[in-house]
């Protein structure tokens, strides 16, 4: 890949790929400091990663280190980090777009993952095979499992209310 390229597919990519992390660990910063890191995981390896390949190789190396961010948080107990809005729990609602939001943050992370790339950014099952680690059989079983999930979870009067 040359350095054009590179700097197209940050053009090109970096929007989604920030999507993608945010609306799984909705933490601004840290779907910022995992894009770049993608990024610039991706510069070390321009040489090694053709052009063709370039956005699967982004979201998969987002994907992991998205991983790797999530054990690593989950492991420090700084109670300062703490977000209150992010423990809070309001039952009033007015929007179903934050009753989907909140329906996706109770989805374990895999089934929230395949969901995300499959229904926001628009993979095949194969591409999401790819990014994850997974096999298409498992991609399309977390995603109806996930979709059940959530047609349940909006259709539940009490979540409206």
């Amino acid at each position: 890949m040359t350095v054009e390229e590179y700097n197209h597919s940050v053009d090109r990519y970096s929007d989604g790929l920030f999507r993608f992390i945010w609306k799984n660990i909705k933490d601004r910063e840290m779907a910022m400091d995992i894009v770049q890191e993608s990024f610039e995981k991706l510069w070390k390896k321009v040489h090694n990663v053709s052009y063709e390949k370039v956005k699967s190789y982004l979201f998969t190396t987002a994907y992991h280190t998205m991983i790797d961010y999530i054990r690593k948080d989950r492991n420090e107990s700084n109670i300062e980090k703490l977000s209150p809005d992010k423990y809070s729990y309001n039952n009033h609602y007015t929007d179903l777009q934050k009753i989907l939001h909140e329906a996706l943050d109770k989805l374990p992370e895999i089934q929230r993952s395949v969901i995300l790339l499959r229904d926001y950014e628009g993979y095949s099952y194969r591409e999401i095979g790819e990014i994850t680690g997974l096999n298409e059989a498992q991609v399309k079983v977390y995603i109806y499992r996930g979709r059940v999930f959530l047609k349940n979870y909006i259709v539940s009067i009490e979540n409206l209310i």
